[in-house]
Parts: structure tokens; sequence; C-alpha cells
């Protein structure tokens, strides 16, 4: 009896993280909701941020719009490491926080294991028109916005045929500036952004 009231708890047990897990996956995979007073932001709109350089304005600006207390978020960091080493010379980088808890710079940088800039500045979202995260914004030279969308279809970053964020800054890179993304690029999947409002 004993023996068949554990297997029975095992089984539910099991059943419930499965669940727990398809919930998760299926809730990520629906776009995040539009903020009813979302203002867009079109390819090819001049955005000027006021963000120095390291180029004197000759490289992209990548923005990684980052919410620390988002799971989607997390998954992504080793994905942008990797864009970071791969491109860290061609384009300038930077981590835009998105939350309502208080981080430091160096929590973040730890967190990225790297000497990215950090900002804090909201603003820079409703500029871009970013309302969830992970995101990916690239602004070009001559400071339109060139890219703004995921990085990966899948939640861990680990289709390498939807790798949207590196093909955009191959594409702007390499002058090759046709349409490349499909709906999964361009629609917002994730977590919302907090005070969202704006």
């Amino acid at each position: 009896m004993k023996k068949r009231i554990v297997i029975a708890w095992l089984m539910l047990l099991f059943a419930a993280i499965s669940g727990l897990f398809w919930h998760n996956e299926w809730v990520y995979s629906l776009p995040t909701p539009v903020p009813k007073d979302y203002r867009s932001v079109n390819p090819g709109q001049v955005i000027d941020l006021g963000i120095q350089s390291n180029s004197n304005g000759k490289k992209p600006l990548f923005l990684h719009f980052f919410n620390p207390d988002c799971p989607c978020s997390r998954f992504n960091i080793s994905h942008f490491k990797s864009l970071v080493k791969e491109y860290g010379n061609r384009a300038d980088f930077r981590i835009v926080v998105m939350s309502n808890q208080v981080y430091t710079v160096k929590e973040i940088q730890s967190k990225f294991e790297t000497g990215v800039p950090v900002l804090f500045d909201t603003a820079i979202a409703v500029a871009c028109g970013v309302y969830s995260t992970p995101q990916a914004v690239i602004i070009d030279a001559t400071h339109k916005l060139f890219y703004r969308g995921n990085y990966n279809k899948s939640r861990y970053c680990a289709d390498k045929k939807s790798e949207y964020a590196r093909m955009a800054l191959d594409s702007l890179l390499h002058q090759h500036l046709d349409g490349l993304f499909d709906r999964f690029a361009l629609k917002a999947y994730g977590c919302q952004l907090p005070n969202c409002t704006k």
C-alpha cells in the first residue's frame, strides 16, 4: 500500500512539473501584449539618445534591453556575450537595465562577466519602441533605427537558423539591407517591461 501511495505521489509530482514547464513554454510562445498607449518607432526613424560612443559615432550602437528578474532575459545572457565577443570591435554595445529592483553597474556586469557599459534609463526603451525583454535594438552610425526585435525564435536562444540579432548586425555591417526577418523576429516575445505605461 505504501509503495502505491509513493508511486502515485511521484506521478502526480511529475505531472505537475511537466504541466508547469508546458505552461511556461506556451506563455513564452505568445507575443508580449502591446501596451495601450504604445508609440511605435519604425526602422529608419532617427533616434538620438545622447549616448557617448566609443567610436565617435562611426560604429552602430547595439542596445541590449535586459531585465534581471525576467527568465527570458537570464536565458539570453550567454547569447548576448557571444555577440559582444564576435562583434565588439565593430559595434558599440550597451546593456539597458529595465527593472523595478535597484541594481548596480557592477552587479549587472558580473552577471554578464563583461565590461559592457550599463544604462538604467527607461526613457531609452520608450525612445526605441521597446516594451519587453530581452530585446535587441541596433542604431546605425547615422542614428537611425535599423533593427528592433528578438534575439532568437527559441526561448533559450538555441536555434541557429533564427539568430535574428546576429543576422541584423551582419546585415548592417555588410550593407545587405534587404528584409530578412519573419514575424518572430519583429513581434515582441518575452517579459513585459515594468512601468510600460509611457
